[in-house]
């Protein structure tokens, strides 16, 4: 490992939920003076990938930002997505070419660092302002989602040789940096605990692991594996986002519906009515933005960059988190369907009973007669 040099950066993601949903149209009016874009994966191998509405992206500025005790530049971008997730990112470049275990030491300290936070969520506060207009039912959800990205452009041997993927797995341990591992793990360790990686040419690589991931590309700017990465992100935050929802709204239920049960008048009240109608909108608006969420990427074939996402999935355990959403939402539509059977026995009940009432007193007057 020794002699060996890297060039690269840090890039620290969190993720908000800031909304129901955003629209694209009004983020880019509000954003005119920064220069927003709309991007797609631009590799070939994305026509595997389909985007049904591309996220808004933007550049936000530049923050002096204290890691391991040395001043870094660092640069701040975001980008927006329509169903109602910000992503925030923070860039730290190394500033020049620097031994594995000193670029290792940098990653690990952005990725522990306490004061990214804080600055994302500052310039989050700053951008809600400016796209406020575009943000339908804004609310900003107490779930966020971490991740970081230890970028690297080349890696060189110490005689200068620039070494391929393959080279760098061989003369490099990258557990300190992805597993903040301090003593070598065993092969059998390695593996088991970094299984996902991928590579498409010789000079790319990608490993992934549930809270951050090496890539290594010579292309200068951000990667597709990156924004793939971002969207998968996005993702699971608003299935985890609408998973604890869906746990506050059943709890809620539940006390309002015995509450409901104990009112003898409660039929002759809005409140079973309101409480079908909000049963009713919790199903359908969770349906909805579920269905948008999963929808907004699409893979299509089993190439590159679709493997990538469809393992950031499995290691953020995506199906998981469907499987627990689809769970509580059926919880939600049996509840309605209870409900609604309730209110339609006293009815019933009730139109009986009117009826009886009636011919009581039709033989009651008759006999007045």
């Amino acid at each position: 490992m020794s002699g060996v040099s890297v060039l690269g950066r840090a890039v620290a993601y969190r993720l908000y939920d800031v909304g129901y949903s955003i629209s694209m149209d009004k983020a880019l009016d509000g954003l005119a003076a920064s220069a927003p874009e709309r991007v797609r994966p631009i590799r070939g191998e994305a026509a595997a990938l389909q985007i049904a509405n591309p996220p808004v992206g933007v550049v936000l500025g530049s923050e002096r930002v204290v890691i391991d005790g040395r001043p870094y530049d660092a640069e701040v971008a975001g980008r927006i997505f329509d169903f109602g997730v910000i992503s925030l990112r923070l860039r730290v470049d190394a500033g020049g070419p620097l031994s594995w275990e000193s670029f290792a030491a940098l990653g690990r300290a952005v990725d522990t660092n306490t004061e990214i936070p804080r600055i994302l969520d500052h310039h989050l506060a700053l951008l809600c302002a400016k796209i406020a207009s575009a943000i339908e039912r804004p609310s900003l959800a107490p779930v966020r989602e971490d991740y970081v990205v230890f970028r690297l452009e080349e890696i060189r041997s110490g005689d200068g040789r620039r070494l391929t993927h393959h080279g760098l797995l061989e003369t490099l341990d990258v557990a300190p940096l992805l597993l903040g591992e301090t003593r070598r793990l065993s092969d059998a360790a390695r593996r088991e605990l970094l299984p996902h990686q991928f590579s498409y040419y010789d000079e790319d690589l990608a490993v992934l692991t549930w809270d951050n991931a090496l890539i290594l590309d010579p292309a200068p700017g951000p990667t597709d594996v990156e924004y793939i990465l971002e969207f998968a992100n996005a993702q699971l935050l608003e299935l985890r986002y609408y998973d604890a929802v869906l746990d506050a709204e059943l709890q809620k239920l539940t006390a309002r519906i015995e509450a409901t049960r104990g009112d003898r008048f409660a039929l002759f009240s809005r409140r079973y009515s309101t409480l079908l109608g909000e049963v009713q909108r919790l199903y359908s608006d969770s349906t909805e933005l579920v269905e948008r969420v999963e929808n907004s990427l699409k893979v299509t074939d089993d190439v590159y960059l679709a493997r990538i996402y469809s393992a950031a999935l499995e290691i953020f355990r995506g199906k998981a988190w469907r499987a627990d959403v689809d769970r509580k939402l059926a919880l939600v539509r049996d509840t309605y369907e209870m409900l609604n059977g309730m209110a339609q026995a006293r009815r019933a009940e009730a139109l009986e009973t009117a009826i009886v009432l009636l011919i009581v007193a039709e033989i009651v007057l008759s006999f007045v007669r």
